[in-house]
């Protein structure tokens, strides 16, 4: 049988990550991907989730990583207390990838601090966790010298590692550059972080891959159709042909 991941509705989201993940460059604030995930989850929920947004621009893995020194600090792996853990959430999107990947963060350390970020949050709560890969971007030579270190094929790496931690740290795994199709028009004219149709997008797949997963998205619409009304009237369309 399926596993089903969820059967309690959620409470808490928690998205940690970087500057897409804290909204760069929606054009408003519910726009953003994190909130338009929570949107989606609450129209399927009896009752509003909370959510967090812990997405900081231009940040990392780790203090450790290549690029640490020009990142916008503190690290994913330096604020799990404080912004993860506080919350106690049952939802939790840990989006990283993109600047490790654009700093020259070696991939196989990369790997080893996400998981590690994972074990350590498990210690502590035990939330559901989503680990998308990076977004599809279209200019590799913003930011100067320090963020010029990567390229699609490069992303396509970083992606499936992090695929593969997600399935050896029992995580749910997103594709996000298999959402965008490589498409340059959902990516906002600095070449770097989604527009408000890339965002939507985003949101998109990780509610659909948490539909997937975790049956308590699917108890209100379940309870409903017991109950709900026939709305549906085609007897226009049908006498339109005579019948």
């Amino acid at each position: 049988m399926k596993r089903d991941w969820k059967v309690d509705e959620f409470r808490m989201m928690v998205a940690l990550g970087e500057s897409t993940t804290a909204g760069g460059w929606s054009t408003a604030p519910e726009r953003c991907w994190v909130s338009v995930l929570a949107a989606l989850i609450d129209d399927f929920q009896s009752a509003p989730m909370a959510f967090v947004n812990s997405g900081i621009g231009a940040n990392v893995i780790s203090s450790r990583s290549s690029c640490y020194e020009h990142s916008g600090k503190p690290a994913a792996d330096e604020r799990l207390d404080k912004h993860v853990i506080v919350h106690q959430p049952d939802l939790l999107v840990i989006s990283y990838g993109l600047n490790d990947a654009r700093g020259g963060t070696p991939l196989d350390f990369f790997r080893e601090r996400l998981a590690h970020i994972v074990h350590t949050i498990r210690e502590r709560v035990e939330p559901v966790i989503v680990l998308p890969g990076p977004y599809f971007m279209t200019d590799f030579t913003v930011g100067g010298p320090t963020w010029q270190q990567a390229d699609l094929s490069i992303f396509k790496q970083f992606n499936t590692a992090i695929g593969e931690v997600a399935a050896e740290q029992d995580c749910l795994y997103v594709d996000l550059l298999a959402a965008s199709g490589e498409t340059d028009w959902m990516v906002h004219h600095d070449g770097v972080h989604q527009n408000d149709l890339g965002h939507r997008i985003v949101a998109n797949r990780i509610f659909e891959v948490l539909a997937q997963n975790c049956s308590c998205l699917a108890r209100r619409t379940k309870q409903a159709e017991q109950s709900s009304p026939a709305w549906r009237d085609e007897s226009t369309l049908k006498a339109d042909y005579g019948h």
